[in-house]
């Protein structure tokens, strides 16, 4: 049965007032019934969207206590959600949606003696080992989500994650829980919870009368997670409710807090990467290695390693020969010792080749590309979507290699394609199906259903579970019967009553489950492809495709900056799901919805959730799925704006460079107009700008203007491979000493500089403020400006990463052709023409330390990969610096946007400049990036051209 959210929009639309006025009542002071907040928490990382009628982020145990008592009254559904990132559709529904995870998020204590920790429900699992970490203990289970996944999230779904081979399920590490059942009823339960009056006590009788149905049909091996883990109530394992009510998804009852068991980290780890013909061969490969005790034993297809090798300036390591691998974690007390144990895995692994790694960094790689797994299999190898929905199931690992085969054999039946990962060592199996949800009408539902219920039956045939841990959810739960007797899923529906009565919780879920065909959002996405000003190369041209790219997984609600990753800046400043790259994805899918509360290109909500986007681009790179929000906000503002009153910022900073021509006419005056008290003032209003911002002074003569001048055969050199140093606007008008400098470097490795015209810039500013249709005519020009260059081999060398950037990736979408490819393949980094210049040395750095800040276009497009490789190579030591340096060119000196600029700058930038040595050098190339260092860090940051230049004989 569907959850009651029955009758016409306007009753519901009256529900939904009476519901947020009642919790309001109840003394709830967060919640938020704004078309923005349905919109963002309508979908998690499943394939289902369901508007709720409110969303509540409560800030005490008591507050959820306090909104179930408001649901229960008015008969409204209540369903809990940690980050989002359930797979299975556990995470939404039409009342009222819990999010624990904005202010439930605390560790409370550790406790080192007892190797326990006490947490809130919505406290991130990362978290937690970072409290852990200094007792010299950690949480076992870590899903491939452990930067964003909540432990009430992973105890609702009995999540499980790559080390589950070593320490166990979630319910294996769950000590006790506080809960409030569906009925009203505050629990503390844990192992040897006695009977009491209420529903333990009827629980207990219940347990002992359908003894043989639990001892028969449940806990048949490790990951059977499927519908309620009734095996934990059996006399013989201490009738433990708390581990019983891990993975009933929300269902019976609501976690308050936690007290989980901690275990003693190995203070070594290594991995063995072992290389097979097939995924099935890596499967029946793995038997025979759990004897050497892994703490894990993951599976690795090459489709997906390749969808990674095409994500622009990705770094992939190198992998052993295969096209399957498993990668094998080993733990021990000293390096020796794991090799040790390598060696006896290698002995029975019976691979092609092997690979044994040691060093946490390569490791950590690895590592990297098991996690984004879910992301990385969201295309298939011809760039067709791929879908969760039949996404973890689990057969004992014995079988695995057996029932692989037969997957892949119904795969072919079907039509369809997946690209299988998981935890083999478990048995467990993830994987995205590229059903034809695109297709229209009911055809992609009907294929959907039509594999499920066979896929079912085959694992059900294996004596497998239809879940090996993200829960069943709507995805699963109708197909429960293929698993289950009737006697099992009658006492699945008694347990629900006991707890439940009123089916407040979670309903369609588990018992009585909602159709697993309904509510599916990718199957009322329409197609988007006329009017568009921008190709969407890698979507057919859909911008609809483009958007449902985000299948929710969440990993821009991580902590990336620390690795190097850029996205998602905006959100670690504000912490609000709006502000990250889901959260906007999921609005402008809504955007595209039919009956949704966000209808057109210019609602406020799509708005809202695009103002703190910095178009960085961090995204198009950490996003494991390819989303790229920085162009769809341009589409998005260009679609919004098209023959109408702009905002003021778009006609000053979106125009910057055509006023930058026009200062260079008289710099002085214009300099000495800004820096003074009036008129300062004035020009920031008129511009748009915040007035805590500097405006840069302009040159006093552009490099332009100095390279007419110089002498001949000066800077540019004689003979020598010619190459076009391509001086932005930026770099023209601001910084000449940088371009200067470039050319000096050039001539010095032997290249004769040619500079192309003045009239070649790249639009950006027009492109993020979404005037794209002058843009492209400004671009359009660029690239048939130096396309002749390109076509004759000269290399095209970017001084600016962000308008480098342009070159490599916004022409191909709003140019194309024949001239932007060619332009866009010439296009190099100064760093990258260095690596790749025979017999060229970097002059020597060394003992100097660097602190180095690469732009956001820099690292997430260019890839930074060349310029730490020469730095190195100079014998420099180098401190890379993650995340973004929060002005991103207009957006960070536009009115209302200072304080989250401030705030994304004091994540990395900021604290590690402000103790630096006086002679340490901060690099930056970006233009911005050293814009906000001098104001706000009065530092001056340098760029590499700068730095090489300087050192030259």
């Amino acid at each position: 049965m569907s959850a009651p959210a029955t009758g016409s929009p306007t009753t519901r639309e009256e529900a939904g007032r009476t519901v947020v006025a009642e919790l309001r009542r109840a003394g709830i002071g967060d919640v938020d019934d704004s078309g923005l907040a349905r919109a963002l928490y309508s979908s998690d990382a499943s394939l289902y969207r369901v508007l709720p009628r409110a969303v509540v982020r409560p800030r005490h145990p008591d507050e959820i206590v306090a909104t179930l008592e408001v649901c229960r009254s008015l008969g409204v559904p209540l369903t809990a959600r940690g980050a989002g990132t359930s797979i299975a559709g556990n995470a939404v529904g039409t009342g009222v949606v819990l999010d624990t995870s904005r202010h439930l998020d605390r560790v409370r204590a550790v406790d080192q003696e007892a190797g326990t920790a006490t947490v809130d429900p919505g406290v991130v699992q990362a978290a937690l080992q970072t409290a852990a970490r200094p007792h010299g203990l950690r949480f076992g289970p870590d899903p491939s989500t452990h930067n964003r996944c909540t432990v009430g999230g992973m105890i609702g779904n009995n999540a499980c994650g790559s080390r589950a081979l070593g320490y166990g399920r979630t319910s294996d590490n769950v000590v006790a829980l506080d809960v409030v059942t569906g009925s009203g009823t505050r629990l503390t339960v844990g192992p040897g919870t006695g009977p009491r009056d209420g529903v333990l006590a009827d629980l207990h009788r219940l347990v002992a009368a359908e003894l043989a149905t639990i001892r028969t049909e449940f806990g048949r091996f490790g990951r059977q997670v499927s519908g309620y883990s009734l095996e934990h109530l059996l006399p013989e394992r201490g009738f433990d409710v708390a581990r019983a009510l891990v993975g009933s998804e929300g269902t019976l009852a609501v976690v308050l807090g936690a007290t989980v068991r901690l275990v003693t980290d190995a203070p070594v780890r290594g991995l063995v990467v072992l290389g097979y013909p097939t995924m099935a061969d890596a499967a029946d490969a793995t038997p025979g290695l759990l004897p050497h005790e892994p703490t894990a034993v993951e599976g690795l297809d090459s489709r997906m390693v390749q969808r990674l090798r095409d994500v622009p300036a990705a770094v992939v390591p190198e992998l052993p020969r295969g096209e399957g691998w498993l990668v094998v974690e080993l733990t021990g007390e000293t390096v020796a010792e794991v090799v040790a144990k390598a060696r006896g895995v290698l002995a029975d692994a019976g691979a092609l080749d092997s690979l044994v790694v040691t060093d946490p960094a390569e490791a950590a790689a690895i590592w990297r590309i098991r996690e984004d797994g879910a992301g990385l299999a969201a295309r298939t190898s011809d760039g067709h979507p791929a879908h969760a929905g039949w996404e973890d199931a689990a057969v004992p690992v014995e079988r695995l290699g057996a029932y692989l085969r037969d997957f892949d054999a119904l795969l072919d039946q079907h039509g369809l394609q997946c690209v299988p990962y998981g935890h083999f060592g478990d048995g467990c199996v993830h994987g995205r199906i590229d059903f034809p949800f695109g297709s229209g009408g009911d055809r992609g539902r009907g294929a959907y259903r039509a594999f499920v219920e066979d896929a079912a039956r085959l694992v059900a045939g294996y004596g497998g579970s239809l879940s090996g841990e993200h829960g069943d959810g709507r995805a699963r739960s109708e197909l429960l019967p293929h698993m289950y007797s009737p006697a099992a899923l009658s006492l699945f529906e008694r347990v629900k009553g006991l707890f439940d009565p009123a089916d407040v919780l979670n309903p369609g879920v588990l018992v009585r489950p909602a159709p697993l065909d309904e509510d599916v959002r990718m199957a009322a996405a329409p197609a988007l492809r006329k009017g568009l000003a921008l190709a969407y190369r890698h979507d057919d041209g859909d911008f609809s495709a483009a958007v449902h790219r985000c299948t929710g997984v969440g990993k821009c609600r991580a902590d990336l900056q620390s690795s190097g990753g850029v996205m998602c800046p905006s959100w670690p400043a504000t912490r609000e799901e709006k502000d990250t790259t889901r959260g906007r994805a999921r609005v402008l899918q809504e955007m595209l919805a039919p009956g949704g509360p966000v209808t057109d290109w210019r609602s406020p909500e799509v708005h809202a959730a695009l103002d703190l986007c910095l178009s960085c681009k961090g995204c198009s790179r950490d996003c494991p799925t390819g989303v790229d929000m920085a162009t769809y906000k341009a589409e998005v503002l260009h679609q919004s704006y098209k023959r109408r009153l702009r905002p003021i910022s778009h006609y000053t900073l979106g125009r910057l460079p055509f006023w930058a021509d026009l200062a260079a006419r008289a710099p002085r005056l214009v300099n000495a107009v800004l820096t003074s008290r009036l008129g300062g003032r004035l020009a920031k209003w008129g511009a748009g700008m915040d007035q805590r911002r500097e405006v840069p002074p302009f040159a006093p003569r552009t490099f332009r203007q100095q390279w007419a001048d110089r002498p001949a055969h000066g800077e540019g050199g004689v003979g020598g491979q010619a190459v076009a140093l391509w001086v932005d606007s930026f770099t023209d008008h601001f910084a000449p000493e940088v371009a200067v400098a470039a050319a000096r470097v050039l001539t010095d490795a032997g290249y004769r500089v040619e500079v192309p015209g003045a009239d070649t810039c790249c639009g950006l500013t027009w492109i993020t403020t979404g005037q794209l249709d002058a843009a492209r005519g400004i671009l359009g020009g660029t690239v048939r400006a130096l396309a002749p260059l390109a076509a004759a081999g000269v290399p095209v060398v970017g001084i600016e990463p962000s308008c480098t950037a342009v070159l490599r990736s916004e022409a191909l979408e709003l140019v194309g052709g024949p001239e932007a490819e060619q332009v866009a393949a010439a296009t190099r980094t100064l760093a990258e023409l260095l690596a790749a210049t025979p017999g060229w040395t970097p002059p020597s750095l060394d003992g100097l330390e660097i602190v180095a800040q690469p732009h956001c276009h820099h690292a997430s497009v260019l890839g930074w990969s060349a310029d730490a490789k020469l730095l190195e190579q100079a014998g420099a030591r180098v401190t890379r610096l993650g995340g973004c340096c929060g002005l991103a060119g207009n957006w960070g000196v536009e009115r209302g946007h200072h304080d989250v600029s401030v705030a994304v700058a004091e994540q990395q930038l900021l604290p590690a400049v402000r103790d630096l040595a006086p002679d340490a050098v901060v690099l930056a190339d970006g233009f911005s990036c050293r814009t906000q260092l001098d104001q706000l860090a009065g530092r001056r940051g340098r760029h590499l051209a700068e730095l090489l230049a300087e050192r030259l004989p």
